[in-house]
């Protein structure tokens, strides 16, 4: 079987979340071409509790469970056992997630994604074996797997040969040299809504069809998102 150029090996205590996820889309076709294999480990299969615990009360009294470090750690050392990989864990207290990132981990042949559960991961865990944190941003949820699928989901449009047209995602808002928000775009019909297409965009003329769409990014950056606005 060819080699896939970019394998994730996801640790998840709950794999089966991602079976529709699998099949779709740009993820979907990343797989069926073999730039992309996903794997999944449940980390409780590694517990050495008689019923398969995972987490545990914490210490201080705080409110919340807190994943145990052993289960985890064995589970992340059995994967390395095939070489190495960076594993990255996906948790609020993590560096937001941006598009730079996405394409820094296109670029390696592997990498585990640790998908959390519960209040926390022990700490101790996250010192030794944690290589990133990664958070989608100032929110909160139940667990570590949307993030997860986020992240494929933005590593894999970047594969080589994944998208028929690579130009559209260099295009894309916070891709290649654009670091703010994408333009608008349009499609048929012409008039719809008794609203019409913008007239540059069918007048053929490229070089003003660059400019409008560079103008309208950076208003909608403007407006929108000022903090991606550079001081002049």
């Amino acid at each position: 079987m060819k080699k896939a150029r970019l394998q994730v090996d996801i640790l998840t205590l709950f794999p089966g979340c991602f079976d529709g996820w699998l099949q779709t889309s740009i993820v979907a076709r990343a797989i069926a071409q073999q730039a992309l294999r996903v794997s999944f480990t449940d980390f409780r299969s590694f517990s050495h509790s008689k019923h398969h615990q995972v987490d545990d009360y914490a210490y201080g009294g705080f409110a919340g469970m807190v994943l145990q470090p052993q289960p985890v750690y064995d589970a992340i050392t059995h994967l390395l056992e095939t070489g190495y990989a960076p594993v990255v864990y996906f948790t609020p207290q993590g560096r937001k997630l941006e598009q730079p990132i996405l394409e820094y981990y296109a670029s390696l042949p592997r990498v585990i994604l640790l998908c959390g559960h519960y209040k926390e991961l022990d700490q101790r865990l996250r010192d030794l074996a944690v290589c990133d944190e990664i958070s989608l941003g100032d929110f909160v949820l139940s667990g570590g797997e949307i993030a997860a699928m986020a992240f494929v989901d933005g590593i894999a449009r970047l594969l080589p040969g994944v998208l028929t047209d690579i130009a559209s995602a260099e295009a894309d808002s916070f891709s290649g040299a654009n670091s703010g928000l994408g333009f608008p775009c349009y499609t048929r019909p012409e008039i719809w809504m008794e609203q019409e297409v913008p007239p540059v965009l069918k007048q053929g003329n490229h070089g003003k069809i660059r400019q409008w769409a560079e103008t309208q990014a950076a208003s909608l950056t403007r407006t929108r998102r000022p903090d991606l606005v550079k001081d002049e």
